[in-house]
């Protein structure tokens, strides 16, 4: 994880955002009726919305907001709620992304098993968590607190299964988001301003810039894919290039409908292949660090970073004006961008909670209209109001932007990890071997299929 020093004005501190929540407690989540709808655990239970009824309570919570800013904000909400609710006490467990991935599974077959996780969207984590019954459906709490009054349906769907888990984008709601999130280019505005370039506006005029920046003696892109996630997050931009977005959402949702070995796809691989051939990226991509190589670009190397806004915490207080960022331009100048994005790691409840009502409590909080202003104070992306919250200057002020462009004009396009139980790991291996030279970009558009073809026929 990489440390900073919180310097921008328009970072608070955790002490400052917990008096923001402080003074809004009156109307914070939770103040409403104390009964509502049917819980899932039980038909003839009640939801208690006011958790200060329900006893002394700890629970239990693991996320993986271990950066910067995203640390920050969860601190500062976990305060807060503690200070609302002095019933309940928060046991937090924090780990990195690829730490709960590992361990997440386990844990929740265990006697100890937390109350409220953070679960990747995917179906290889959450569609699996609600195939074994982990986790529960919060259809009594959307009804209870209105979640789905305040959340588009966009991002709900983004956790939502089936019951059976089969379906993936409808069903029941098993999770809520903090954050939105949205894969860009991050630029150092100098550099680019010293090579007399200027913010492209064609994927045609943005590979020329590649080009002309590695001529100039600078590293062009800058790219850590040792844990073999971070290179979904520049293939998928390439890929919005390319493919239209209907084939996108059939793909990452893992529906029916798409075909990884077409033209457009195999375009794709091809053109990433040569971006590596051509030396526009750093040396030892399949052995540097995500964390290490973002570092190093806000310490001042290359030119621009394929990445998703969550960095924004991490590089704003860094580079401060001298970040810039933006949505992958379209093919066509004046065409509505596409790009990689989504949510981050929804919240859920483990079915083995034995305080439900509290961590739905405790969900409502994290996700609440006065939450999002925190979130954005602590440099992140708030899932909702973003066009009323965005800052006023930094890189976060490009994020918000773009943000708000792709999901109101464009198309923000599934991670595509999201498609199979497995394409997580298909994927992660074979744009490895694609970036080694190990696979032709035919033979990489092959494996992808063979593990989505089969997912879907079955």
């Amino acid at each position: 994880m990489t440390t900073y020093r919180l310097n921008r004005a328009r970072v608070v501190t955790a002490t400052m955002a917990v008096a923001t929540l402080a003074l809004t407690a009156a109307c914070a989540p939770g103040a409403g009726p104390t009964t509502a709808a049917t819980s899932s655990s039980s038909s003839s239970a009640k939801v208690v919305t006011d958790a200060s009824k329900l006893g002394q309570v700890t629970l239990t919570v693991w996320d993986q907001e271990v950066r910067g800013g995203q640390n920050d904000e969860i601190v500062a909400l976990n305060k807060a709620f503690e200070k609302k609710y002095p019933n309940i006490t928060i046991k937090r467990n924090a780990q990195s992304f690829d730490d709960l991935a590992k361990t997440l599974r386990l844990a929740l077959t265990g006697p100890d098993a937390p109350d409220v996780v953070e679960s990747n969207n995917a179906r290889n984590q959450m569609g699996e968590f609600v195939k074994a019954d982990q986790i529960i459906s919060l259809e009594p709490y959307a009804a209870a607190y209105g979640w789905k009054d305040r959340f588009p349906t966009s991002v709900l769907d983004l956790a939502s299964y089936s019951a059976d888990g089969k379906t993936f984008g409808s069903g029941n709601l098993y999770g809520l988001p903090q954050m939105g999130e949205i894969v860009g280019v991050y630029y150092n505005k100098k550099k680019l301003a010293d090579l007399g370039l200027k913010v492209p506006t064609t994927w045609s005029e943005f590979t020329a810039q590649l080009a002309t920046i590695k001529k100039s003696g600078e590293t062009p892109l800058m790219l850590g894919d040792l844990e073999k996630w971070p290179a979904i997050h520049v293939f998928g931009p390439i890929q919005g290039a390319h493919t239209p977005a209907a084939e996108i959402m059939n793909l990452g949702l893992g529906n029916p409908g798409g075909d990884w070995t077409d033209a457009t796809n195999t375009a794709a691989a091809t053109e990433l292949a040569s971006w590596v051939k051509d030396g526009y990226f750093n040396a030892d991509i399949n052995g540097s660090k995500y964390d290490d190589i973002v570092a190093k670009f806000g310490a001042g190397t290359g030119v621009f970073l394929m990445a998703g806004s969550w960095n924004t915490a991490t590089l704003d207080p860094v580079m401060g004006d001298n970040l810039g960022f933006f949505a992958p331009p379209p093919a066509v100048a004046g065409d509505a961008p596409s790009t990689t994005g989504g949510t981050s790691l929804p919240f859920t409840i483990t079915s083995a909670s034995k305080h439900p009502d509290a961590a739905a409590a405790y969900i409502n909080f994290l996700t609440s209209d006065d939450a999002m202003k925190v979130i954005a104070q602590t440099g992140n992306l708030p899932v909702l109001h973003s066009a009323q919250l965005a800052p006023a200057s930094g890189g976060g002020k490009d994020v918000y932007a773009a943000y708000e462009e792709v999901t109101s004009k464009g198309h923000l396009l599934p991670y595509l990890d999201y498609g199979t139980p497995t394409f997580s790991d298909t994927l992660g291996a074979a744009l490895q071997d694609l970036i080694a030279g190990k696979q032709t970009p035919e033979q990489f558009t092959q494996t992808l299929q063979a593990d989505y073809g089969a997912f879907t026929k079955r």
